[in-house]
């Protein structure tokens, strides 16, 4: 009797106890899993596909070479621009002719003073003197002739090397490789297609980083959901939402229009988590975002 009363009493404790967390928290509507990432990767230029270095449902790093469109003419190109930029840079550092002009002034201006001895002494018209005058003064202007070439082959040697990079860009333009890690959903162009710019070669996305988007209701919690709160989501796996699968986190996005409903949307981004060699969460599958307090 005495067990049973203290029974009757400690029940409703606990219900008081349990439903008041619940009743306090908040909680996003129709959250769902969706990308980050999900692109159709493309060609940049047109030509002939002559490498697929992948497969459906195999995955890449960032930067991973997926597939080559012919790039025999743009090797032929830049094999030219390198040859041009190696012209130019000895053209740049050929200072043959400033040395020689620099020569020509010394030997210029010994003999104009060895004329100038001469015809204090009367042993030489005066004209003969200004002719070396001149010379000696012609010599310098070589010089400056001599060094301003110099920058001019300087200069050219820069547009020469900007060519060179502009043909490596256009082989590199005709290697398509992967934005970012991710999963090769599917396979759109063919091998020894002729594709175009734009061509989508493959779906690729990302499932290392997934997003949680929910709606909150913006006249019954005002204020109180902003960029950096803290949240707990939960993705349901199974179709009887049994062992769901956690991750804590803070809101990463709030949006900044009210629907018809009064509400906003916010989302979670989440680090996916493997099992087996399977992502265990996957885009469109259900879910929730429980505000921490």
């Amino acid at each position: 009797m005495i067990a049973a009363l203290a029974l009757a009493f400690a029940t409703p404790a606990l219900a008081q106890t349990t439903s008041n967390p619940s009743a306090n928290e908040i909680r996003a509507e129709n959250c769902m899993v969706k990308f980050i990432n999900n692109v159709n990767v493309p060609a940049e230029v047109e030509g002939k596909l002559m490498e697929l270095k992948f497969d459906e449902g195999s995955t890449v790093a960032a930067g991973e070479i997926m597939a080559v469109i012919d790039d025999t003419q743009a090797k032929f190109a830049l094999e030219l621009k390198k040859a041009e930029e190696r012209e130019a840079l000895l053209n740049a550092t050929n200072d043959v002719n400033l040395k020689d002009s620099k020569n020509a002034k010394d030997l210029a201006v010994a003999e104009l003073e060895a004329f100038k001895e001469l015809r204090r002494e009367g042993a030489i018209p005066f004209w003969e003197l200004e002719k070396k005058r001149f010379e000696a003064t012609r010599a310098e202007l070589k010089i400056d002739l001599a060094e301003m070439q110099m920058q001019i082959a300087k200069v050219q040697f820069k547009a020469k090397e900007s060519e060179r990079q502009m043909a490596e860009y256009e082989v590199k333009k005709r290697r398509i490789t992967a934005p970012f890690a991710g999963y090769i959903e599917s396979r759109i162009a063919q091998l020894g297609e002729w594709v175009q710019p734009g061509s989508p070669i493959a779906t690729l996305i990302q499932l290392d980083q997934l997003k949680v988007e929910g709606d909150i209701d913006a006249l019954r919690y005002p204020g109180q959901v902003v960029k950096g709160t803290p949240v707990q989501v939960l993705v349901y796996r199974e179709a009887n939402n049994e062992n769901p699968v956690a991750f804590d986190g803070q809101v990463d996005f709030v949006g900044s229009e009210i629907d018809l409903n009064n509400h906003y949307r916010v989302a979670v981004n989440i680090e996916n988590k493997q099992l087996g060699g399977q992502w265990m969460v996957k885009p469109g599958m259900r879910a929730e975002i429980i505000v921490l307090k």
